[in-house]
């Protein structure tokens, strides 16, 4: 049995729990959160950063990694190509989306989802990168229908848990949604694969999560 760390407001997190629910894993879910000082979880994960798992053989972190575990452990249905160009593909969409997209996008966030405020110098220099970025993300997501091709793919669960978050941040600390403003059309895509229920697990859990107490 896998038990899975972390919150379910994490885009990181719930990247590995929509994989999960897409294989059929059987998994349970531990709440653990950020910066955490136990030392049971920085055995498990020296920065304190979630997710994380835990397995029979030991724990895990880095949810790259955990994805990568994830489908050898459980290759039924697969969630990369067999052929190894397609697959690569695969992880070089994942992997662009989560460096040069996301990560990006996050100096934003303080601004754009919890009432702080970004400093000019910043917001410009994100602003310029995105700019950038977006444009090498055009040459890459497919959206035929899926991020990689005709086959949802590992790749699209990357997909649906960061590019809101992109669209969201851009349109808040600058009055556009740059993915759109782009020319990016994946708003029918999110819709697409929204409908899938390992997506609508993951959506209906985090706005639990998000709930005022």
């Amino acid at each position: 049995m896998i038990t899975l760390c972390g919150f379910a407001v994490s885009n990181y997190y719930n990247v590995v729990k929509m994989a999960l629910l897409e294989k059929g894993a059987s998994f349970t879910e531990e709440l653990v959160m950020t910066r955490s000082k136990d030392e049971a979880v920085l055995n498990a994960s020296p920065l304190a950063k979630i997710p994380f798992i835990k397995t029979p053989q030991g724990s895990m972190c880095e949810s790259k990694a955990i994805l990568e575990y994830v489908e050898g452990a459980f290759p039924s249905p697969a969630l990369f190509p067999a052929d190894p160009f397609a697959a690569g593909k695969v992880r070089e969409l994942m992997i662009y989306i989560d460096l040069h997209l996301e990560l990006v996008a996050r100096e934003l966030y303080g601004q754009a989802f919890f009432g702080g405020t970004v400093a000019e110098d910043v917001k410009d220099r994100v602003h310029k990168s995105l700019q950038r970025n977006i444009a090498g993300f055009k040459r890459l997501m497919k959206l035929s229908p899926y991020a990689a091709g005709d086959s949802f793919t590992m790749a699209d669960i990357v997909a649906f848990n960061n590019l809101p978050l992109v669209g969201m941040a851009t349109r808040a600390v600058y009055g556009d949604d740059m993915l759109a403003s782009a020319g990016v059309d994946y708003k029918p895509y999110l819709k697409l694969v929204g409908e899938r229920p390992s997506a609508q697990k993951v959506v209906a859990d985090r706005k639990v999560a998000m709930a005022p107490k």
